[in-house]
């Protein structure tokens, strides 16, 4: 991976990205005989009109898989491609991002979903040179969200988020009106990743949200497991 030159802001980032282990992030890893499908995922870092941020898209709402859930740009790693190469193919394909403006500098540790036997590899890059980003496909894509860290951070922002299924873990309110729930598997990295980053403030007892009906669609049994064993 080739020299990159980063904000100040970004460089603490940068160094967690070097030392931060999948025990850090994920109770799970792949073990030797699961084979998995793996998959990588956009964490791609601006600076945007609110300082600095993150990218994230809200998942079309009439999906069948995790309809409306809020997430990183990404998908399935093509035969012959790399984390890296997914990765940005996938943000281009939803968003309408122009790779070319972004600089990839860490891969985070493949973190493993059992019930699918999905292993995703996050790849963390700096958007460089901004362009614009927009829901370029609506079957797949509801909205795409610039969110500041400083709202990701903001004890405010930070939930609970209980499943009917009784699980329960980490969500963050993003949006201009703050009503749109980041939950499960991108919420978890993010926390995790803050926290051992030393950003987050601790909020005790956080206000518990349970999930939009929206949200519940789908196979709620292969649903219910994802989350569940989400990092957490």
């Amino acid at each position: 991976m080739s020299e990159v030159e980063l904000p100040e802001w970004l460089r603490p980032v940068e160094a967690g990205a070097r030392s931060i282990t999948v025990d850090d992030l994920t109770r799970f890893v792949p073990p030797e005989d699961a084979d998995p499908r793996r998959g990588a995922v956009l964490m791609l870092f601006g600076e945007g009109p609110l300082g600095p941020d993150l990218l994230l898209t809200e998942r079309a709402h009439h999906m069948r898989s995790h309809p409306g859930q809020v997430s990183f740009p990404g998908g399935s790693i093509d035969p012959g491609e790399e984390p890296i190469e997914t990765a940005l193919r996938e943000a281009e394909e939803e968003t309408g991002l122009d790779p070319s403006g972004v600089q990839v500098f860490a891969e985070l540790p493949e973190l493993w979903l059992p019930p699918s036997n999905f292993a995703v590899t996050p790849v963390m890059a700096w958007w460089r040179e901004p362009s614009p980003v927009r829901a370029t496909s609506p079957d797949e894509v509801h909205a795409v969200y610039r969110v500041p860290l400083k709202e990701l951070l903001a004890p405010e922002h930070r939930i609970g988020v209980r499943h009917p299924s009784g699980w329960i873990g980490p969500g963050f309110l993003i949006g201009d009106d703050k009503d749109v729930i980041c939950w499960g598997f991108t919420a978890g990295i993010i926390s995790r990743l803050f926290d051992f980053l030393g950003w987050v403030e601790p909020v005790e007892d956080p206000p518990l949200r349970d999930l939009p009906g929206y949200m519940l669609g789908g196979d709620p049994v292969r649903r219910e497991l994802d989350e569940r064993n989400s990092p957490r």
